[in-house]
């Protein structure tokens, strides 16, 4: 990408933001959430422990919380017990691929376990590095696809709008991690028209994502001035923010945020919940507050080693997400994106956690287990295979308990000769329950 479609600053990713979008008390959200609705510390939260100190004004304000971000493995030894070689592997790979982490996320770490699934998400690990020979800069090929400076333009009847690579914390196994080495840039209010322009002039768009980085780094007026442009095309049925505020910084979630977004919808929000142990008291009552403004909201999940990759775990989490009004939407195959090696898992890994959940739990909390292939090629949903054999009149499944059931195969169209008249049963048969169909639900 080219150095002058950008706009960026030498160091500090909220003097961007500032200098572009307005000072704190014009352009950018209120510093607050909502009076009403104080936020809670978690049951695991280290907050007091860790951040005793900060006020409960300057720790409910989402642009404190993002200057105060951890950025330096030096920041991180004050809150995280490091080893002499830990130190120095962290600051090795921060060479590379730096690290931002917010004081919230931080505090919802456990510290005395050295595989928390916070952690691992968060803190730079010397494997990041050390497989060099693995994976791919651009595995979605965005870069070919994109049309004009920060749109991609993929599949048939949607785009991706990249307004920005700013993020309020780099998670470990980012797709978009060869973006770290450019520094902090936002798109340029000429980068924007020139994206607007190319989805007013082509009607086969009706979808649009808004992502980054993370948009909502941006002032909410500055979204507004994208969203509202965007609501003015009439072929664009469809507007999706995907944004990960909602688990690493949920006090950015405020009132004027949620009254601009129910002003154009229909508007659908993607977030990244990877573990139960990111739902917390705050991050439901932000959830909440997003779907109360009219914005539906799922999650699209990465299936990361020592994370995630079980089916107890899978399911806890999507259970839980249930429970904060969020649909488990996608888990993904983690990308073949260079640095991320030591977090993928074998696809099998996969197709067995939605083996072992289907049946077992809700529909609603069974996402689909996607591939997005490499070379650009899309993506692909993977599913167990249930069905043993087929022949014209029969098919043979395998239901969630390992149960064999034949199941008639209608013999098809041109072979079938149209009824005179409906066939209805001599008796309808009572309903008995003679078993508990599946394990966790029953029909009333």
């Amino acid at each position: 990408m080219k150095t002058n479609l950008k706009t960026r600053c030498s160091s500090n990713s909220l003097k961007i933001i500032s200098e572009n979008y307005g000072s704190e008390g014009d352009d950018e959200p209120p510093s607050s959430c909502d009076e009403s609705e104080p936020p809670q510390c978690g049951p695991k939260s280290n907050r007091f422990k860790l951040f005793g100190a900060v006020s409960d004004a300057d720790w409910n304000d989402w642009k404190w919380q993002f200057r105060n971000r951890i950025t330096s493995v030096e920041q991180l030894a004050k809150y995280v017990p490091l080893t002499i070689k830990r130190f120095a592997e962290i600051s090795a790979v921060a060479k590379t691929y730096p690290l931002s982490i917010t004081p919230y996320y931080l505090s919802l770490m456990d510290l005395n376990n050295p595989h928390d699934p916070v952690a691992m998400q968060a803190i730079p690990a010397i494997e990041e590095i050390t497989f060099k020979t693995t994976g791919i800069e651009d595995p979605l090929e965005e870069n070919r696809d994109s049309v004009v400076p920060g749109l991609v333009h993929k599949y048939p009847d949607r785009v991706l709008m990249v307004l920005t690579d700013i993020c309020p914390m780099l998670c470990r196994h980012c797709t978009r991690k060869r973006e770290w080495k450019n520094g902090d840039w936002v798109r340029t209010p000429g980068d924007i028209e020139a994206m607007l322009n190319y989805i007013r002039n082509n009607r086969n768009v009706r979808d649009v994502i808004i992502s980054g980085g993370d948009c909502l780094t941006l002032s909410t007026k500055h979204l507004e001035s994208v969203i509202s442009r965007l609501r003015q095309i009439n072929h664009v049925e469809i507007i999706r923010i995907g944004t990960r505020f909602p688990v690493v910084l949920p006090q950015r979630i405020d009132s004027e945020f949620c009254d601009m977004l129910s002003q154009y919808g229909p508007i659908w929000m993607n977030t990244h919940f990877n573990t139960v142990n990111e739902i917390t008291p705050e991050s439901a009552a932000a959830i909440d507050r997003i779907v109360r403004a009219g914005v539906p909201v799922n999650n699209q999940s990465v299936l990361m080693r020592g994370i995630n990759d079980t089916v107890e775990k899978q399911t806890k989490l999507c259970q839980g997400l249930l429970k904060i009004k969020v649909r488990p939407y996608y888990l993904f195959q983690c990308d073949e994106v260079q640095g991320t090696d030591h977090l993928r898992t074998t696809i099998d890994t996969g197709i067995k956690i939605i083996e072992g959940m289907r049946g077992f739990t809700s529909g609603l909390a069974v996402p689909n287990y996607v591939i997005d292939l490499p070379q650009g090629g899309g993506k692909v949903t993977l599913q167990p295979n249930y069905m043993l054999a087929k022949t014209e009149k029969e098919v043979l499944f395998s239901n969630y308990q390992g149960r064999v059931i034949t199941c008639h195969n209608p013999v098809s169209e041109k072979h079938t000769e149209p009824h005179l008249q409906p066939e209805v049963p001599a008796k309808t048969p009572d309903f008995v329950f003679s078993e508990v169909r599946d394990a966790d639900r029953v029909i009333v």
